[in-house]
C-alpha cells in the first residue's frame, strides 16, 4: 500500500493495509478459483485520507470476458473495510501478468511449479 495518507499513524496505516488485502483476498478469480491477491493480479493498493481506496489490478489476460464480475466483487469486498469510504479500480497492463507473480498456494492449487 503507498504511503498516500497522513490521516493515520504507521501502525494504523499498516493494519488498515492487512484489513484491505484480507477482503481482497476474497475476491475469487471466477475461471481460476484462486483469488486475486494470490494469483498476484493486485498491483499497488492506494488509500486517500478522504477514505479514497484506488486498486490498480491486472487480469491474466486482456480482454477478460469477467472483468465486470471481478470489478464489482473488489468494490464489494472494500465495502467490509470502515475506513474505505468509497473506491475504484484501474487495470493496468504494465508490467505484463504471468505465473511468477503467483503465490506459492496459487502454483500449488494450480498445479503450476
Amino acid at each position: 500500500m503507498e504511503k498516500d495518507s497522513k490521516l493515520w499513524k504507521e501502525e494504523e496505516a499498516e493494519e488498515i493495509k492487512e484489513r484491505i488485502i484480507a477482503a481482497l483476498e476474497q475476491v475469487i478469480d471466477p475461471e481460476l478459483g484462486i483469488d486475486i491477491v494470490n494469483l498476484g493480479l493486485v498491483y499497488h493498493v492506494h488509500l486517500y485520507e478522504t477514505g479514497f481506496c484506488l486498486i490498480e489490478l491486472t487480469l491474466t489476460t486482456m480482454g477478460c470476458p469477467l472483468v465486470d464480475v471481478i470489478t464489482d466483487d473488489i468494490i464489494n469486498a472494500l465495502k467490509t473495510v470502515p475506513e474505505v469510504t468509497s473506491s475504484e479500480v484501474k487495470l493496468v497492463w504494465y508490467p505484463a501478468w504471468d505465473t511468477t507473480k503467483m503465490s506459492r498456494y496459487a502454483r500449488i492449487s494450480l498445479g503450476i511449479r
